[in-house]
């Protein structure tokens, strides 16, 4: 009683405010309540943001899926039109039809005078469509880099140092050539089938063989050698990475050559490459360095395969 008496004198006073005390109160309620209406507000913000942002994310989707399948369509039906209409264009059925046999004609009658190949499919491959035959040397060149990325293994992409320790950094784990039969046999064969590869892909122009088929021979040999001798023995003669770099000159010099050729033959003008005597083993003009190019790229890649898939590094 007598604290309220004080209180209520201290009021008269002028030194007390009852209401202080919920006045303070109040005010620090509000103040909560302001800061809980603004973390409320910030957090609709975000949802709001979040929602706005995926429905953004479905509508384009949706737009996406229906050019896609416009673009989809309406190739398919151009398509199928140009072959309709090709079809329409061909000669009926048992009726004989003289313009296909024009480029048939053409190779037969002029392409000994022409390319200077005997071997008129080597004159083919090589001279009258030499621009397809660069880009399936491109295309080989193309999936043995694919390949050495996929599979080179060294000390900057192993999450381990010990990671597969057996099958890619020891380099004798598949290593064949202390095996005495295979050992002796490679060293009877090797020789053999690196003089049959080199002869056929000389003599691509005059008779069956050239670039292709001759550098099969070569890379099967390239391959054969490692597993008898041994990869240290063959890294010696030829590693992995100068297969890739002849490889990349091979194709260099075919793109070179061929382009010259091309540029003056679409300009008529001569390119003053000698076709040389039919039958001889300089003939035919650029046939033989181009079988030549095509063979290394052919065997490089073989035994860039062999060595990326068996030994895991470069």
């Amino acid at each position: 009683m007598s604290n309220k008496f004080a209180k209520f004198r201290n009021w008269l006073a002028g030194d007390y405010d009852p209401l202080k005390n919920v006045l303070d109160t109040d005010e620090t309620v509000s103040d909560s309540r302001e800061e809980i209406k603004k973390e409320n507000r910030k957090i609709i913000s975000e949802v709001d943001a979040e929602g706005s942002t995926r429905r953004l994310e479905k509508a384009e989707q949706r737009g996406f899926d229906l050019v896609y399948r416009v673009i989809a369509i309406v190739s398919c039906l151009l398509l199928i039109g140009v072959l309709l209409f090709t079809v329409a264009l061909l000669p009926r059925y048992g009726v004989e039809n003289p313009e296909s046999t024009t480029v048939v004609k053409r190779y037969v009658e002029s392409g000994l005078q022409e390319t200077g190949a005997i071997n008129i499919v080597a004159g083919i491959i090589l001279d009258y469509r030499a621009f397809d035959t660069l880009g399936e040397s491109h295309v080989l060149f193309t999936a043995l880099i694919c390949v050495t990325i996929l599979l080179r293994a060294d000390s900057k992409n192993l999450r381990t140092k010990y990671e597969d320790f057996y099958t890619i950094k020891q380099v004798k784990y598949h290593d064949l050539n202390k095996d005495k039969i295979i050992n002796r046999v490679g060293m009877i064969l090797v020789p053999c089938i690196f003089v049959f590869g080199i002869y056929v892909l000389l003599n691509g122009q005059n008779g069956p063989g050239g670039g292709f088929s001759g550098g099969s021979v070569m890379g099967a040999g390239l391959i054969i050698g490692t597993a008898a001798f041994g990869y240290e023995k063959m890294d010696r003669f030829i590693s992995t990475k100068t297969a890739m770099w002849i490889t990349f000159i091979s194709l260099a010099f075919y793109s070179f050559a061929k382009g010259y050729v091309f540029f003056t033959g679409a300009n008529g003008l001569d390119n003053h490459i000698p076709k040389g005597i039919p039958g001889a083993i300089l003939s035919g003009g650029l046939i033989l360095p181009l079988d030549i190019a095509v063979g290394m790229v052919v065997a490089c890649t073989m035994y860039g395969f062999y060595n990326l898939f068996r030994r895991g590094r470069t």
